[in-house]
Parts: structure tokens; C-alpha cells; sequence
């Protein structure tokens, strides 16, 4: 059983926004991660500033999922008394900087003392066009952009003592904004990659009530390593030819992985978060 999905579903209600990536209220678009020391990092692993900003971005990365313009963020931060004032302003500094890329303003929040660092962050986001996780039709091709699999080899360097590179997929993930704002009106349904490609297609599938047809094999390690912020999306057949211009303005790579068919996907993939 996903303990995640079942929470989730616990709270909501018949015709409930939640669901998507974040939830929709008129124009408007919602969206909250949190991001906890010793369930999604350690503090050996990054800096404070790189904290701050992976808190951020990985939370900006639902409105960009869904073709959204992110213009605000409430932050929560639960810090150990052990930080110093240097660390709190590097954790800051990454949050604003990260904050700063995309035009949004931190418009307040909470903090509260903890035994280690766990942050929350809200992104209140627009859009007039979303892109959502239902939609998807019988026959519908479906796809991710990037690369996947980096992260959880990265993480595994770290958990072995090891160190990565600063620009690692794990530390500061890329979005893929251009992508989709040029895409969207080719685009049947999407999300992004946060929990791996099996357990994330899992998610599509049920929004839909659909199965899928796999193109070919995937390894584990590649297909449940999370946190890769990479799209996961459908489309028709017809609209091939279109996403491959796109792809081209913006430098972006997509693996057709799968087609879209009647059925049940199973997730083999161990939940990241329980």
C-alpha cells in the first residue's frame, strides 16, 4: 500500500482540487512539498545555502509542472538550535536566490525550534491553461523529458561517504519551464518525476483509470530513482511531429517509453517517503 496516496485520499473529498500536482481554484494553482532532514538529506550532504535552494526550486517544480507562472511562497522552517546565524543566512540566501530565478516574492511564513532542519514551502501559482494529470486517452503516447536515473546514483554516492558535484541533478535539479509553455497545447496530461518513473506512471495511470504498454524494459535503478524533476507526459500520436520541434527550440530531450491503454499499472518501486 502507498501510505502517501492513502493520507492524501483520507483527506479528500468527491470533486477535491487535490490530485495534481498542485490544486486548482479558479486561475489560481496551490502547491506545498516539504523537504526534511534525514527522510530527503543530510546536512553533510549539501550546504545550508544548497538546502535552501533545492527547498525551493523542488516546490517551484509543481508549477512548472503545470504550466504555471509561480508568483509567491510562504516558507515554515523548524530549525536545530546547532545552526548558526551564518547558516540561517545561507539558507536564506539559497532560498531568495532560487526564489529570484523565477520571479517570485516570499511573502512570509513560520519558524519554530526543532531538533534538526525541516522546511515547508508554498507556492501560490496562475495559469490559465493548466496542465493536469487526467486527460489521457487509449493509444496516447507517453514520455519523459531528460534523462532519468542520476539521482538515485548520486544519492548513492552520498550514503556511501562519497561527495557530488555541486551541478548533480540531486543537488540542483533542472527545470523544464520552456519546454512546457511551448508544448502545452500539444499535451494531453502531465507531471513531473519526483518519486521515480515507475511510481509517478503509477499516478497517471490511476488519475485515468488506465494501464500502459512499455516500449521496452526498464532497469530499477533507473526507473525508481526519484527526485529527478524531469516531465513525465502523454499526447497523441498525431502531435509526434510538433513535440519534436519543440524539443528542438529548446534543447530538450524526450523518450517515448510507453503507449496508453485499458488495463492496471503496478508500481514495483518501494515508496521514498514511508
Amino acid at each position: 500500500m502507498n501510505v502517501e496516496n492513502y493520507f492524501i485520499n483520507a483527506m479528500s473529498r468527491k470533486n477535491s482540487p487535490i490530485g495534481d500536482d498542485g490544486a486548482v481554484i479558479g486561475e489560481w494553482i496551490y502547491s506545498k512539498d516539504i523537504f526534511f532532514q534525514n527522510v530527503h538529506f543530510k546536512r553533510t550532504w549539501l550546504t545550508a545555502y544548497q538546502i535552501g535552494y533545492k527547498a525551493m526550486i523542488i516546490n517551484i517544480s509543481d508549477a512548472i509542472a503545470m504550466n504555471a507562472q509561480p508568483l509567491y511562497a510562504l516558507v515554515g522552517a523548524a530549525m536545530p538550535k546547532s545552526m548558526s546565524l551564518h547558516e540561517m543566512d545561507e539558507l536564506a540566501r539559497g532560498m531568495r536566490a532560487c526564489a529570484a530565478e523565477f520571479g517570485i516574492e516570499i511573502i512570509g511564513g513560520d519558524t519554530i525550534a526543532n531538533s534538526k532542519l525541516d522546511l515547508s514551502v508554498t507556492i501560490i501559482s496562475k495559469s490559465t491553461h493548466p496542465l493536469l494529470r487526467t486527460g489521457l486517452k487509449g493509444g496516447d503516447k507517453i514520455a519523459y523529458t531528460g534523462k532519468i536515473g542520476e539521482s538515485l546514483r548520486h544519492l548513492r554516492y552520498l550514503m556511501a561517504g562519497g561527495r557530488v558535484h555541486t551541478n548533480s541533478r540531486f543537488v540542483r535539479p533542472v527545470l523544464r519551464r520552456s519546454f512546457i509553455t511551448k508544448a502545452r497545447t500539444h499535451l494531453r496530461c502531465g507531471m513531473d518525476i519526483s518519486d521515480g518513473l515507475f511510481s509517478d506512471m503509477g499516478k497517471l495511470c490511476a488519475a485515468n483509470r488506465m494501464g500502459v504498454s512499455w516500449n521496452k524494459r526498464f532497469p530499477k535503478q533507473l526507473a525508481c530513482s526519484g527526485e529527478e524533476y524531469e516531465m513525465l507526459v502523454a499526447f497523441s500520436s498525431t502531435k509526434i511531429k510538433a513535440l519534436k520541434r519543440v524539443c528542438q527550440q529548446t534543447r530538450t530531450p524526450l523518450t517515448i517509453v510507453a503507449t496508453a491503454r485499458r488495463g492496471k499499472f503496478i508500481n514495483r518501486c518501494k515508496a521514498h517517503h514511508f
